[in-house]
């Protein structure tokens, strides 16, 4: 209770009644002088230093060197400066013992030689509603400038190639780039803040640089036919620079699409038992939540994960009257808390995913519906495994409930990868996350 009422003092509503972190207003810096408009700047903790968000790498040194503080994970942080800003205020409050780990140093010298630092991480429960709260609230920002940015038809832009003037919306420029001139971004509707992209882009073409190799070129025509034989007309993903401007990279802050998926498939290749040489020639079709255990058809998974488990899917969504949409969100759920080793009733964490089930078991938590402020949640539209065939068997009928029992022989073919990126490029994520902020659900 403690951890969440200092949370709720910085908290108020919104137009749809949603709570959300109040922003707190910049004080003077030092000197007298205030805060340029329009750039934001983070302020020490401790102190009344204020500096750039593009300097935020010196704000952390120096709280360490001269505030002994350090701060964990900050690339995880969703809005550094509201954070700070949110410390800032709880240290006024009450002192920082009460919230911090203290990390003593030359443990073995004196006392007066020793040297303590304070840790602010998310092992703090304080610490970790807000770095959740801060995460949720830039997602729906996020989802909603998407929105904004795919039905806008006052967008005006030049080919970066031939010049060619563009107006309507941002999807004719982008498609004729990539068809007729074989530079291809991505699907307009997984593109967010398009035009500082496009942008950066012509920024980098006007210095004569390459956007694939990012060597830099004497002049255009050089350029150009670089890019041309070495078929470069394309963007480096590797170049941390554009995750931004995916709305995938919202999906788990500080994170991008690569690390979140090579983390979910080494956890896979470090549990599975056999042998992965020949898995083409076997396909699966279903994998279940809590273990390895693969079959199939997702009707005998329904009736696996029922009787190992205790776990009935088609139970709790007739009992809770699920609809699809609901249930891809439990499912995404279910499978990023088990991934991280972290009971979805009770939040205990274990060490490894065998100590969670067991736990999950004999306390029978592995039964129930988390609560839906957890898992209803508009990231959980993005799947945590990138090829889930359990999510593209969901279904809104009523008469499921026995078909794990009924229905065991009849063949279901798992999807491909080409099929999953057909689902990627339909329209209905998007509408779903459209129809989700217009409702102003949270």
């Amino acid at each position: 209770m403690a951890a969440s009422q200092g949370l709720e003092e910085a908290e108020t509503k919104n137009d749809h009644g949603d709570y959300i972190l109040e922003p707190l207003s910049l004080p003077e810096s030092p000197g007298g002088v205030s805060a340029v408009e329009g750039t934001p700047s983070v302020p020490c903790i401790f102190c009344e230093e204020y500096l750039p968000i593009s300097e935020q790498n010196q704000l952390l040194k120096h709280m360490i060197i001269e505030h002994k503080l350090v701060i964990a994970d900050v690339k995880l942080v969703a809005d550094f400066r509201r954070y700070a800003l949110y410390w800032k205020r709880r240290f006024v409050e009450q002192p920082i013992t009460d919230f911090c780990c203290v990390i003593r140093t030359n443990s073995e010298a004196s006392l007066e030689e020793q040297d303590s630092y304070f840790l602010l991480c998310d092992a703090l429960p304080e610490d970790r509603i807000l770095r959740e709260k801060l995460q949720q609230q830039r997602l729906r920002e996020i989802l909603e400038q998407q929105q904004q940015e795919r039905y806008d038809t006052d967008f005006h832009g030049s080919c970066m190639f031939c010049d060619k003037e563009f107006t309507g919306n941002r999807s004719g420029l982008l498609n004729h780039m990539a068809n007729d001139h074989a530079f291809n971004i991505g699907l307009p509707d997984n593109i967010v803040k398009c035009k500082e992209f496009l942008e950066l882009l012509q920024k980098k073409l006007d210095s004569l640089q390459c956007l694939y190799c990012e060597k830099t070129f004497r002049d255009k025509n050089t350029l150009k036919d670089h890019m041309r034989k070495k078929q470069h007309r394309r963007i480096n993903a590797k170049n941390r620079e554009y995750d931004r401007f995916y709305i995938i990279n919202y999906l788990e802050f500080g994170k991008s699409w690569e690390e979140v998926q090579s983390e979910d498939d080494r956890e896979l290749l470090d549990n599975q038992e056999e042998d992965w040489s020949g898995w083409e020639e076997h396909p699966v079709c279903a994998v279940c939540l809590f273990c390895e255990k693969q079959t199939d058809t997702t009707e005998k998974l329904y009736v696996h994960m029922e009787e190992a488990h205790g776990f009935g899917l088609l139970k709790i969504k007739t009992q809770h009257g699920l609809n699809f949409y609901q249930q891809v969100k439990l499912v995404n759920c279910i499978r990023r808390e088990v991934h991280q080793c972290r009971c979805y009733s009770c939040q205990e964490k274990f060490q490894s995913k065998r100590e969670l089930v067991n736990h999950m078991e004999e306390t029978k938590h592995i039964a129930f519906l988390p609560a839906s402020s957890m898992w209803d949640q508009p990231q959980y539209y993005f799947p945590t495994y990138e090829n889930d065939t359990l999510l593209c068997t969901l279904s809104d009928s009523e008469d499921e409930l026995t078909a794990g029992k009924q229905r065991e022989d009849v063949p279901v073919i798992s999807e491909d990868i080409s099929n999953m990126e057909a689902l990627k490029r339909s329209s209905v994520l998007n509408q779903l996350l459209r129809e989700e902020i217009n409702n102003g659900e949270p």
